[in-house]
């Protein structure tokens, strides 16, 4: 019986291990993962209409709270979208990243979306920043 306990102990500790490396390694962002730079220069459409915000909360919601947190937070499947290394993307960048997806780094894309939705999600995405960026 002894041998037994220690045998499920260490499977016990190396499924812990492996899922702990495998939620590290979801979280990685992907250095490599860069919008081109004419879509980088696009502007949000949306800016200077904040009565479509409400959309992009719930679209953020229904599509993106269940990977990266209602408070966009990150969760071991995803990434902290408050980060100021994401938060310092230029709203073209954060909207080609949205449309095309990241499928090694475990990131769906978003293209069937209609364009204004994604454009909602960029100014969500904004609206889940904590501390304000260092040019505002």
């Amino acid at each position: 019986m002894g041998r037994i306990s220690i045998v499920v102990a260490l499977l016990f500790c190396a499924l812990t291990c492996v899922a702990i490396m495998h939620a590290e390694q979801a979280r990685d962002r992907d250095p490599a993962w860069m919008a081109p730079s004419g879509d980088a220069q696009r502007l949000n459409p949306l800016t200077s209409r904040p009565d479509v915000g409400a959309g992009g909360a719930r679209i953020y919601r229904q599509r993106c709270s269940a990977c990266h947190a209602e408070d966009g937070g990150g969760t071991p499947k995803a990434p902290d979208l408050t980060a100021p290394d994401v938060q310092a993307q230029s709203d073209g960048t954060l909207f080609w990243k949205i449309t095309s997806g990241n499928t090694r780094a475990g990131m769906p894309t978003f293209s069937f979306l209609p364009e204004s939705q994604r454009w909602q999600l960029v100014l969500q995405l904004r609206a889940l920043r904590k501390t304000p960026l260092p040019f505002e």
